[in-house]
């Protein structure tokens, strides 16, 4: 079976999309390699020459060649219709098919970050990596990043320092480290954490790989925080995956004159990030609050609401968490009205504010 599941990562013109459509129509992966041609030929979005790549196979000798490789340094592979394939990536319609990955960590933790930044990040930068890891020992988190240079390599390393796991996902197959001076680091982070990648052996880190793996530290977390950023870069890319993948999306803001800020602070101003300034906003926002430090406030029974509250309650109940703008929208009720409603249900106890105007239930 592993033979057909890296062979159909390699049908030239096949992406995961694509892939994922040939396994459903033709029942297996497995299947898609044993097809006839007529038939392969009436999936819709299947042209010829997809089609010559399958029925010929010579893409099933570079996949023998992996599983050679996969033997004998005992790396684990991850199909996404299996049950260790992990379950927030798997909700991501362009996942990858097939993950290789190599470590201890469980990527199907209770509560996963990912911590994104620039390459060439400075000691403020550094010290709120370091900072916002240590706050949420507690916690108990998984630590995803890059294992890029800057605060890629200062999120690993706290991780580690503080005993907490962290997976590093790769641009590049799993028998090379890129960049070469992380070696060191990486081997510590496979004895407590790992490495993760969708690169066969043999792939070096091509300029168009980071994009992709950069879906894959936003499909993996909970939430994707980013420490320093120009206004364009590899972070930014994985903020806008996160928020496309409905991700929660952190940014620490920087002074206005800084380079390696105006990206944070870009993402703050276009309501792209909530602004985090500790742990203690993360905790908040993603309700990981400690019970005994916060204490839910209790609701009063036969509470009676007004028309407006019952609308807007209704609405929170399908939507879950939505800002201010859109619960008038959705409630077709004036501004006015919604946040007059708004007031009163928090202090009933019903709803929470979160920062940046946006209201959940409780």
């Amino acid at each position: 079976m592993l033979l057909y599941q890296i062979g159909i990562t390699l049908i030239p013109g096949v992406g995961d999309i694509v892939g994922k459509k040939l396994i459903a129509y033709c029942g297996s992966v497995e299947a898609v390699f044993k097809e006839k041609k007529k038939l392969l030929l009436k999936i819709p979005g299947i042209g010829k020459s997809t089609v010559n790549s399958i029925i010929n196979q010579k893409i099933l000798e570079r996949a023998e060649q992996e599983i050679k490789f996969i033997e004998k340094y005992k790396i684990d592979t991850l199909f996404y219709l299996d049950d260790k394939y992990p379950y927030r990536l798997k909700q991501c319609e362009d996942s990858p098919m097939l993950l290789f990955y190599k470590g201890t960590a469980d990527l199907n933790a209770p509560k996963i970050i990912s911590i994104v930044g620039t390459r060439k990040a400075s000691e403020y930068g550094k010290e709120i990596c370091s900072s916002l890891i240590e706050g949420l020992i507690e916690q108990n988190i998984l630590i995803v990043s890059g294992l890029a240079y800057g605060i890629d390599t200062c999120a690993h390393k706290t991780s580690l320092e503080n005993n907490l796991k962290t997976v590093g996902v790769l641009a590049h197959g799993l028998d090379m480290v890129y960049p070469q001076l992380n070696k060191s680091l990486a081997e510590k982070m496979l004895k407590n954490g790992g490495l993760l990648t969708e690169f066969l052996s043999k792939t070096i880190p091509d300029r168009e790989n980071f994009p992709k793996r950069n879906r894959i530290i936003a499909g993996l977390s909970d939430a994707v925080i980013v420490i320093e950023s120009a206004i364009r870069g590899g972070a930014l890319i994985t903020a806008d995956i996160a928020n496309s993948y409905n991700r929660d999306v952190f940014a620490v803001p920087g002074r206005l004159n800084d380079k390696y800020s105006k990206g944070c602070n870009n993402l703050i101003k276009t309501n792209r990030a909530a602004l985090v300034q500790s742990a203690e906003d993360i905790k908040y926002i993603m309700g990981w609050e400690l019970t005994k430090k916060t204490p839910k406030k209790q609701q009063r029974l036969f509470i009676k609401l007004s028309p407006e509250e019952e609308t807007i309650v209704n609405i929170l109940k399908e939507k879950q968490e939505l800002g201010i703008d859109k619960i008038s929208s959705l409630s077709k009720l004036s501004a006015s009205k919604v946040a007059s409603a708004l007031i009163n249900l928090e202090f009933e106890g019903i709803i929470k504010c979160l920062p940046g105007k946006v209201y959940r239930m409780l």
